[in-house]
């Protein structure tokens, strides 16, 4: 792998060309803000599907598309004489050090001199200090986070609204988690299931659509939240499921091409029995 200096010097080329390209490229040079936001969500799932794969090659392809949106951006901001890209990483750091007592702190590093924090506070912070497991770390972060200078107003206030809402669910139960609002038995999760469940099929049957479009939020919720307490993640377990059903799918409709009879002329006992053919090609 490469050293520190080789890293540092490669960090710094992709700076030189990315200034390069934005004073003599045309296309580079018109980008804003709010023109290169699409391309970097759009970047941001192509980095997650190389991910889901684990294509080693595609994932260090996708990171680097990341990079140069995150580069471009304090690229953007320094033209504004707003930040660039020391601010950021400047910034990152600071974070860091500050949300890492426990590792950062002199009692912990055997230091005589003090050390200031960032952000020109002194922590007081024992138990954050002693944080020997990643939860205790995760639990800790929640109160860093409130004493940070330009930090969370609120607990929930570090969720993004524009999550998507299983994702957002999900960081919404586990932030709530973090100071203490959760079920002390995970087991009773399933009490809770059952009722939201229960209570959607009550408005199903009265065919009433906006109560049950809240009853179906509720019972998904409800599952989310059980997925969270037995430490499964409910957007890869969802995501896992879309590909082994577009995997049997593709398997159906490929059969029918072969055998010339279009999916709308085969019966669904024909198509099922494909679908258990794929399935047990997965074994």
């Amino acid at each position: 792998m490469h050293s520190k200096e080789e890293k540092m010097a490669a960090f710094g080329r992709l700076l030189d060309v990315l200034d390069t390209l934005r004073e003599k490229c045309p296309w580079d040079r018109k980008q804003t803000n709010e023109s290169l936001r699409p391309n970097t969500i759009e970047e941001t799932y192509e980095l997650c599907e190389a991910l889901m794969n684990d294509d080693e090659q595609n994932i260090c392809k996708e990171l680097g598309d990341v990079l140069l949106h995150v580069c471009f951006y304090a690229k953007i901001g320094d033209e504004k004489e707003q930040f660039d890209i020391a601010d950021v990483c400047n910034k990152l750091t600071d974070k860091l050090i500050f949300r890492h007592p426990h590792v950062y702190h002199p009692s912990q590093i055997g230091t005589s001199e003090p050390k200031p924090l960032p952000y020109g506070e002194n922590l007081e912070h024992d138990s954050m200090q002693n944080a020997s497991t990643a939860q205790q770390v995760i639990e800790n972060w929640e109160q860093i986070k409130l004493k940070e200078k330009d930090g969370n107003k609120s607990v929930l206030s570090g969720v993004p609204a524009s999550l998507p809402s299983l994702i957002k669910a999900y960081r919404i139960q586990d932030k709530a988690r973090n100071v203490g609002f959760d079920w002390e038995d995970r087991g009773d999760v399933w009490g809770k299931v059952r009722e939201e469940l229960g209570e959607l099929e009550e408005e199903l049957r009265k065919e009433d659509k906006k109560k049950s479009t809240e009853e179906l939020g509720d019972f998904l919720f409800s599952v989310i939240n059980a997925a969270r307490l037995y430490h499964l993640n409910p957007d890869n377990a969802l995501e896992h499921t879309n590909q082994k059903f577009i995997s049997r799918f593709n398997y159906i409709e490929e059969h029918s091409i072969k055998s010339g009879k279009p999916l709308t002329e085969m019966s669904l006992e024909e198509m099922d029995k494909l679908w258990n053919e794929a399935k047990k090609l997965e074994k």
